[in-house]
């Protein structure tokens, strides 16, 4: 790599902070800089009490947390990320913007540090509060909040504003670099063939977000540290992850299709006759369905096979650049017997014979992904430069299938849920309550006051010099009322699960117990 390269790689949003060491001796060590500042950030470690899929109390078994997940995830990036630097053309991944295990590492330990309490949930909620309470017309969204929270939110030392990364690890977060709405110009949107996770948003409650990408990774008042940490990497076309950052996704979806069917295998939720059903079913009755109708499949939800059905016309009609029909049916096959039949058939009774046939199955298909993941120079707008091969890539989403069907759609499950979507929004409701009063205002917690100045001061500075990215909506009011709603949710979002259902308790007046601590 070119040193002009290196330079604009390990660049720092302080300059008098980066390092005197010369180029090509310290580039991997300001990455390992990053690496540890990331995991020595108290947002990490909050993970630690943060849902993944569900709450520990929803199954009698021991289930994975962001913080476990997000360990997972770096685990696997590193073997990706290592297996392809040795592996494959050094002028190729220099052309793509460049390969480092080390950033790999730490973008897959950053990724989900924007992730609020409760998993999705809480990102659906604090999404439709931010926008129809607030007026924030990007909302809420996860992977913008984790490049907030590494640039603007977390502390470094005293003074200090962020965490201060290096640019290559800045971009490795970047999963989806666009706003919400109007950056780049023509917006991702409104591409002939929108990117993934830039499929226009629908929104039945607030019908102006309607049109606005689906998933994104800066809101507006961080829109310009992004288009700044884009402008290092002019060989990544618009709206392409860099290398890194595709390393991180795809050992995010790795992981993530593997140890939640861990999980819900040793607590006894995933049941063998359900999930043999599906499969079977669709097995053998597979030109039946795709001759139904879409509303007759509809109609047939609970019908076995008809879940399997859907899945195969979603991935047909979103990603025809991999969709393969073939592999889909192997994926089906090698699911059905190595997972299903191999693992799923005997109920896991914690003996040491079920462990060894859970983390052998996990272990092997983890080898096998790695394995099958290869460099795409110029992929299409859908893809990334590293992906699965076609098998591989059928067989992630016939994973998250089985726990997507069978874990999230129990009712139990649902009931739990509204409960917490119901805390998340009182809590919400709360404190935008106590920060209207005038008298009480100022003995709310000190850290969300904090957060409202940061909140104001973006909002200025976007207002005074990218007016357009509020639509124009610069008067003082509008921007008082963005930066309020941008501060609760950036304080929520920073709370554990329990820590949120403890704050709506205490702030509804139900008596809420004390934290040892005492008071927020």
């Amino acid at each position: 790599m070119e040193p002009a390269a290196e330079a604009a790689r390990i660049r720092r949003a302080r300059p008098e902070e980066s390092s005197s060491r010369p180029l090509g001796t310290g580039l991997e060590s300001e990455f390992r800089v990053d690496l540890e500042r990331l995991r020595f950030a108290p947002s990490f470690s909050r993970l630690a009490e943060v849902t993944q899929v569900v709450t520990s109390a929803s199954t009698p078994g021991v289930v994975h947390n962001r913080l476990t997940h997000t360990i997972k995830v770096s685990a696997v990036a590193r073997a990706i990320a290592v297996g392809l630097w040795s592996s494959a053309d050094p002028d190729l991944l220099d052309a793509l913007g460049g390969l480092n295990h080390v950033v790999a590492q730490a973008a897959a330990v950053a990724h989900d540090i924007g992730h609020p309490p409760f998993g999705h949930l809480g990102e659906r909620v604090l999404d439709r509060l931010a926008r129809t309470r607030f007026g924030l017309a990007d909302g809420f969204e996860g992977n913008a909040q984790t490049f907030r929270i590494i640039t603007e939110l977390e502390v470094l030392g005293p003074g200090d504003e962020g965490l201060n990364l290096t640019t290559a690890v800045r971009a490795a977060v970047l999963k989806y670099p666009w706003g919400r709405f109007h950056w780049p110009d023509p917006h991702p949107s409104a591409w002939p063939e929108p990117p993934r996770g830039a499929t226009p948003y629908r929104d039945r409650v607030d019908v102006a977000a309607a049109g606005a990408a689906a998933k994104f990774s800066a809101y507006v008042p961080d829109l310009a540290e992004m288009v700044d940490v884009l402008a290092a990497f002019p060989m990544v076309p618009p709206g392409r992850q860099t290398p890194e950052c595709a390393v991180m996704d795809l050992a995010d979806d790795i992981a993530y299709s593997l140890h939640d069917l861990d999980d819900f295998h040793r607590s006894g939720v995933l049941q063998f006759s359900l999930v043999s059903a599906e499969l079977r079913e669709w097995t053998s009755r597979r030109a039946e369905l795709a001759a139904l109708e879409a509303g007759e499949l509809r109609a047939r939800t609970r019908m076995p096979g008809a879940g399997l059905e859907r899945l195969r016309r979603r991935l047909a009609g979103k990603d025809a650049w991999i969709f393969d029909e073939d592999a889909f049916t192997e994926a089906v096959a090698t699911v059905g017997e190595e997972f299903v039949d191999g693992v799923l058939a005997v109920p896991h009774d914690g003996s040491m014979a079920a462990e060894r046939a859970l983390s052998g199955f996990t272990n092997q298909w983890i080898d096998r992904f790695v394995s099958s993941v290869r460099l795409v120079p110029d992929p299409p707008v859908r893809g990334a430069t590293v992906t699965l091969t076609t098998l591989a890539w059928h067989q992630v989403a016939l994973l998250k299938f089985v726990h997507q069907h069978f874990v999230l759609n129990r009712p139990d499950l649902a009931m739990q849920q509204r409960g917490q979507a119901a805390a998340v929004t009182s809590l919400v409701t709360a404190y935008d309550e106590w920060l209207s009063d005038t008298a009480d205002a100022g003995r709310a917690p000190r850290r969300l006051v904090d957060l409202v100045e940061t909140a104001a001061e973006g909002y200025r500075r976007t207002a005074r010099e990218r007016p357009e990215w509020l639509d124009h909506q610069t008067d003082e009011s509008a921007l008082t009322r963005m930066a309020r709603g941008r501060a609760i949710c950036d304080y929520v979002a920073s709370l554990t699960d329990e820590q949120v259902v403890d704050q709506a308790s205490r702030l509804r007046g139900d008596g809420g117990r004390l934290w040892s601590s005492g008071g927020v």
